[in-house]
């Protein structure tokens, strides 16, 4: 794993999710195949594969308590393109730091990630005016999970993340994205755990090659989400979970 540490020239950008996009790490260690951020590549020089590098954002905190005092306040999308809880947080703390002073100002935060690492900042979350966690959990099966997240947290760990903060009273969701074989058996392990659920419209083709390796080409298919997708969202309104099929 190569890992850098660089100074950035803004940390907030603008979202076509949200009003902006905080990304205080360039490239992921949880190597997920199918991840839509693989296009950032190309503009960090690195020779290495998606997975195999990340570079810090030192700078991160002292860059957005300048930009927070001159920019319009909006929801701030925490990350969008890396996981802003992978394992280097625990040492580098800048997603902490950040998220201090959004909070500090009363802008409105939604954090987006795979690891349980999030709950570390359950005393920050708990005390936001308005902030929500969401945890990406693509199916229930952890065979499958191994497969396309392989350096991600176990499916498990994710799980008792949103339990935890669920029953902190911190808003929780859950993105389904992409929506993978065994994503059936969600709705279950997340009944009472979290507020609301998501669900991605289709997979993001950087794991075409996966898909096929594994035999799993019908999940590549449009027919596969609309017959997956569909029986999911009925799962999880039955399970108490209001769902959005994204797209």
């Amino acid at each position: 794993m190569i890992v850098r540490e660089i100074e950035a020239k803004t940390i907030l950008s603008k979202s076509q999710v949200f009003d902006y996009a905080l990304n205080a790490y360039v490239g992921c260690r949880h190597a997920c195949r199918y991840c839509y951020a693989r296009f950032m590549k190309r503009f960090t020089g690195h020779a290495e594969p998606w997975g195999a590098f990340v570079d810090i954002k030192v700078n991160a905190p002292d860059l957005l308590a300048r930009e927070i005092m001159r920019k319009k306040p909006g929801r701030v999308w925490v990350s969008g393109v890396c996981d802003a809880y992978q394992n280097l947080e625990s040492k580098y703390r800048v997603t902490r730091r950040c998220l201090e002073i959004l909070v500090a100002h009363r802008w409105p935060v939604t954090v987006q990630t795979k690891s349980p690492l999030v709950l570390r900042d359950m005393d920050i979350l708990e005390g936001a005016a308005d902030a929500e966690v969401g945890l990406t959990v693509t199916t229930a099966d952890e065979g499958v999970r191994r497969i396309f997240e392989p350096g991600a947290p176990p499916i498990a760990k994710r799980v008792a993340a949103l339990a935890a903060l669920h029953a902190a009273g911190v808003p929780t969701f859950v993105m389904v994205a992409p929506l993978l074989p065994g994503a059936e058996g969600l709705a279950g392990l997340l009944a009472g755990k979290v507020d609301r659920a998501l669900i991605d419209r289709y997979n993001y083709h950087y794991a075409d090659r996966t898909y096929r390796e594994h035999g799993m080409d019908r999940a590549m298919r449009e027919e596969f989400y609309l017959e997956k997708g569909e029986q999911l969202r009925d799962a999880f309104e039955q399970a108490g979970i209001p769902c959005q099929n994204l797209r």
